[in-house]
């Protein structure tokens, strides 16, 4: 993974303060439209019973300590989540926040393990909404910066021009000539031999213990992603259920869930979707994602018990997660994440 020599702010501070600067007015032309559009900023917790259970997300851990000495396990969340969703169940309607948030084992061009996610949440709204919302903050994001288009690496796109609408099937169709539909049953379970047999037709390597996520994963990064978003922003949309652990099924095809995420210039900016709210149902997703966990990392966070309370009596809803440092390094032709963070975390 590509990291950064090691730096003192006073190295670097004068070259990156335009684009430190850039940032604090993005983040308040951001503001500004949310709340006039009826938004309430909220501030979730940052420590945490669960950090969230995505299988492939490392948290920071720590320990809280009571007066009488003992100690209990928190985490650092890796998204203000599950917080934000039991506000939803405790009357709050439209709410956003900028969110610091933290993740283990990530460093590169890309991610840094401390940075901000812009996430937002409508209630009585599906994936539609937010997909608009989504162009709508990149022209908002373009404006406040001046750039007439984004850019990272070698790729262009401008962020006024409609977004490209393309589900996940029609791209893996597109870029890897697989059927993907065909690898998946009537519930949206993956077969994991037809998609290692499509895969290694159209010349992908597949190893023994692959699973059907884990070529499944393989494909969209090493074929698919760095091909979207270029000239425009492409909104991929219609994950299939088994990719989506916190997102309602599409109910015209239960095979599929209402998902969607942004790439811009091959870079993912935006995961966003319509808002399961069966506890039931997403208790066993997110036992089955810790159980992939134990499996790949040998290790497994608590469920939050409380969130899942709260679930059952959230309305309808629809929220996504930006990554703003990534929003403001395309706005800004930044080529390192680091570059739009005020006080980066020095690797010794």
């Amino acid at each position: 993974m590509q990291s950064r020599p090691s730096f003192t702010l006073a190295d670097t501070h004068a070259r990156r303060r335009p684009l430190l600067v850039a940032r604090g007015r993005i983040k308040r032309a951001l503001r500004d439209w949310l709340e006039a559009d009826g938004f309430t900023e909220v501030e979730a917790g940052a420590l945490q019973l669960s950090p969230g259970n995505e299988a492939h997300l490392h948290a920071f851990e720590t320990s809280l300590t009571g007066p009488d000495g003992a100690s209990r396990p928190l985490y650092l969340h890796t998204s203000p989540e599950f917080a934000c969703k039991k506000l939803l169940a405790a009357g709050e309607e439209k709410i956003f926040d900028f969110a610091r948030v933290f993740r283990n084992r990530e460093r590169g061009a890309l991610h840094h393990p401390e940075f901000t996610m812009l996430e937002w949440y409508r209630t009585g709204a599906t994936y539609e909404a937010l997909m608009a919302d989504c162009g709508q903050i990149l022209r908002i994001a373009a404006d406040t910066a001046g750039a007439g288009a984004f850019r990272f690496r070698d790729l262009t796109a401008d962020p006024r021009a409609e977004p490209e609408r393309l589900t996940v099937a029609q791209a893996f169709e597109r870029h890897a000539g697989i059927d993907l539909l065909a690898t998946l049953d009537g519930d949206g379970a993956g077969n994991r031999e037809a998609l290692a047999k499509a895969a290694l037709t159209s010349g992908e390597r597949v190893a023994p213990d692959d699973t059907w996520a884990d070529i499944f994963s393989r494909l969209l990064v090493g074929r698919i992603e760095k091909r979207l978003g270029e000239g425009r922003a492409t909104l991929l949309c219609d994950y299939p259920a088994c990719e989506a652990a916190l997102a309602r099924r599409k109910p015209e095809d239960r095979r599929l869930a209402e998902r969607f995420e942004v790439y811009v210039c091959g870079v993912e900016l935006v995961n966003g979707f319509s808002e399961l709210t069966d506890p039931v149902e997403q208790r066993a997703r997110l036992t089955a994602e810790m159980d992939e966990k134990a499996r790949v990392h040998g290790e497994r966070y608590p469920i939050d018990e409380e969130f899942l309370e709260a679930l059952g009596r959230m309305p309808a809803a629809a929220g996504a997660a930006m990554g703003f440092d990534r929003l403001v390094m395309l706005a800004t032709g930044a080529g390192h994440i680091e570059d739009v963070i005020w006080t980066p975390v020095v690797e010794s």
